[in-house]
């Protein structure tokens, strides 16, 4: 017996014919026809709407595409692109939400469509194991809390001078503070590194802490203490230094990654001299600060959450003082002090400052530079010298 066929734009009709008719019950007769009752409601408003012809099959195509963009905001956004190249779709269409707010401006994914229907895009070599765990900074809660220094790894100019970049960030608000071209090798590196901290001090105003790592000219050998002439100026100035564990750069992953945007936007290549190279530092600091998004706060610059330290730079850095029970003495030359009858040395980085001794227990003394506990010693052994804890 062969398969009856039917028309489905006849048995639509007949189904609306019959239910004019009253003679069934609309769930009765919905079921008589294999359809849903939702089904029944359409073919009927569908029929009161248009007659017989709205009982047509309807092509299901969108009326419109929601990822659809416009030739005009298409363009601006390659546009965009092609200035800032290291930029992906969320940081451009943020960007143009901000600064040009006329546009409709589509999805960030639809975004990262069109940049890669226009070759754009190239595609990134991930490692096969990630290890993406970081220590945050989990105390930089406000502006000026921390701030982050470093050298970024040297390049070659134009010219063949090496170039070893200062910079210095804040860690709440991203904020670059400083980018300084210069050579991070010779004997006035520390004053240099001292000098520009002198003037963001002056400008922008003091920290809270300055998180370092464990290299010149911030850190020495474990053998002095791991103090420098440098370190010992920040201290003075009531600044925390903190430095990371050996070999977890993680442990400042911010500021890490910052200097992979700073070679991205500005080493690539490299500028001819130290002067030019300096005058691109300046423009990228200007544009990272007031324009370009960060996802990390919600697609804003950092300009729009720094604010400048209250804690302003002194015009005379006082020495470190000490409560009256402390004994106060002051390394000579090399770092040594005598104590109690014995040679101890301390460090020679701080030859010429004044170091406080407090008795903890009978014959134990915690030796101190301003709130900087250095270690400990014990006059009844003081071949020991100082006992680093």
């Amino acid at each position: 017996m062969p398969w009856t066929e039917t028309d489905p734009m006849a048995e639509r009709l007949r189904f609306v014919v019959a239910l004019r008719r009253r003679k069934t019950s609309f769930r009765s007769l919905c079921a008589a026809f294999g359809v849903a009752p939702k089904t029944g409601y359409k073919w009927l408003h569908q029929f009161d709407a248009a007659g017989p012809a709205g009982l047509q099959d309807r092509s299901r195509r969108p009326k419109s595409n929601g990822r659809a963009i416009s030739a005009g905001v298409g363009e601006r956004l390659v546009e965009l692109r092609g200035v800032h190249p290291t930029w992906g779709p969320k940081k451009l269409v943020a960007w143009l939400k901000t600064h040009e707010p006329g546009w409709d401006v589509p999805a960030a994914s639809t975004t990262g469509e069109l940049l890669k229907r226009r070759g754009l895009v190239t595609g990134r070599t991930r490692s096969r194991y990630q290890h993406r765990q970081t220590d945050p900074l989990k105390h930089a809660d406000k502006p000026n809390a921390v701030w982050a220094m470093d050298f970024k790894g040297w390049f070659l100019l134009g010219d063949g001078t090496r170039c070893d970049p200062l910079t210095v960030t804040d860690a709440f608000s991203r904020y670059l503070l400083c980018c300084k071209a210069g050579t991070a090798v010779g004997d006035r590196v520390a004053s240099d590194v001292w000098d520009a901290l002198v003037r963001l001090f002056r400008e922008h105003g003091m920290p809270a802490a300055i998180r370092v790592d464990n290299g010149q000219p911030w850190a020495a050998p474990k053998g002095n203490l791991g103090i420098t002439k440098l370190a010992v100026k920040i201290i003075k100035t009531g600044i925390t230094l903190e430095r990371i564990e050996p070999g977890k750069p993680q442990q400042n992953g911010r500021h890490e990654r910052f200097h992979l945007t700073l070679q991205q936007e500005t080493v690539r290549p490299p500028s001819r001299n130290m002067q030019t190279q300096q005058r691109r530092f300046d423009a990228f600091r200007r544009e990272y600060n007031e324009q370009r998004p960060h996802e990390a706060l919600q697609q804003r610059a950092p300009a729009a959450l720094y604010v400048a330290s209250s804690r302003e730079f002194p015009d005379h850095i006082e020495e470190p003082q000490y409560p009256c029970w402390y004994e106060v003495l002051t390394p000579r030359s090399w770092g040594h002090v005598t104590f109690r009858g014995a040679d101890y040395f301390i460090s020679s980085a701080l030859h010429r400052e004044r170091v406080g001794f407090v008795e903890v227990e009978e014959g134990c003394f915690e030796v101190y530079f301003r709130d900087v506990r250095l270690g400990r010693i014990h006059t009844a052994h003081p071949e020991l010298g100082l006992i680093v804890a």
